[in-house]
């Protein structure tokens, strides 16, 4: 039998067929009383919950950069499907939102299906621990613009808050106290300098342990972006601000949820970085000022908060697991971020 020429030319239907079927029951087991609609329709439903008074949607669409590159690598595949959805989690969690659906995209060149799979397991696991419907998603095939078993993956969330109990950020004042939340590992940015750092100018493996910690390098790479959600939700009526420390560090991102007026302070003094951070910045004689810009730093998530406030935000966050600290404070000044060294 003459082999269909667009399989020849690099897309198999019979296989996305096949990937289809089984990705629909990932996708089922994630379905909410919010869900709407019907599972492999041109587009995915979700109703507004019952009860709200004024809803606002809240949407992100983001990636998980080159950390695929280390999941192609150590062939695990599921971790950065979580990772996606719980960095979107935090994104609109910053606006006091909780989300209703998701929609991934996986785009590659001849990728197996246990890989495909694997991805979009990692998704439906983190939607269901945040009960959220993956409403729907594209699994395009594209050779030529994608080596063979190459991917690359986004995601897009759609949340909701009540208009009155939205964060902006315009509540922040001077006085206010920094809350850092630990970090889970590098989460999903950084790791163009990460790999570069680590395979190409220290030659390590992902075996190598990281001094320090007891990690090997493939876990400490690929930890799991930690999701704020259970930390933050139950204390967000005392939360003036807050920031979610991505691309551009602590500096690039608190900046953002700063009024005028405001100028943010950071004690370095306050934590010590990870031991992968610290062995990045070494073993690649990487600055301690380009650090910051590119790496959390082992700071996740940053809230802004009153003083009478920070007793419950670090009460609530204990209570999910999730260690605090107060890592500066809010002053008068020129809208800004500086470090205190």
């Amino acid at each position: 039998m003459t082999k269909p020429q667009y399989a020849v030319a690099g897309v198999d239907l019979a296989s996305a067929d096949a990937a289809k079927e089984q990705i629909g029951r990932l996708v089922a087991s994630t379905r909410t009383v919010h869900s709407a609609g019907q599972i492999g329709a041109f587009g995915g439903m979700v109703r507004i919950p019952a009860g709200m008074r004024a809803p606002q949607l809240v949407m992100s669409t983001d990636g998980v950069g080159t950390k695929v590159l280390v999941a192609m690598q150590a062939g695990r595949f599921d971790t950065v499907g979580e990772d996606l959805v719980n960095h979107s989690v935090n994104d609109i969690l910053v606006h006091g939102a909780r989300p209703l659906a998701f929609l991934d995209y996986i785009a590659g060149h001849r990728l197996p299906l246990a890989m495909i799979l694997g991805v979009v397991e990692g998704i439906a696991r983190a939607c269901r621990a945040h009960d959220m419907a993956l409403a729907g998603g594209e699994t395009a095939q594209m050779p030529g613009l994608y080596a063979e078993q190459t991917f690359d993956l986004a995601g897009t969330i759609i949340g909701v808050v009540e208009a009155d109990e939205a964060l902006h950020g315009d509540q922040i004042r001077p006085g206010d106290v920094l809350v850092a939340y630990e970090a889970s590992g590098l989460h999903t940015n950084g790791y163009t300098l990460a790999r570069h750092v680590l395979f190409d100018v220290m030659h390590c493996t992902l075996d190598t342990p990281v001094r320090d910690s007891g990690a090997s390098i493939a876990d400490a790479l690929l930890a799991v972006h930690r999701s704020y959600a259970a930390a933050i939700r139950p204390a967000l009526p005392h939360v003036h601000g807050l920031a979610h420390i991505t691309g551009g560090g602590i500096a690039g991102n608190l900046v953002r949820v700063l009024p005028d007026g405001c100028h943010a302070i950071i004690e370095p003094a306050s934590w010590r970085w990870p031991a992968l951070c610290t062995m990045i910045g070494e073993g690649g004689q990487v600055s301690r000022e380009e650090m910051r810009e590119v790496f959390n730093l082992g700071v996740g998530m940053i809230a802004v908060v009153p003083p009478v406030g920070v007793e419950a935000v670090r009460a609530a966050a204990a209570s999910a697991g999730i260690a605090t600290w107060a890592c500066g404070e809010v002053r008068s000044g020129t809208r800004g971020v500086r470090f205190a060294d």
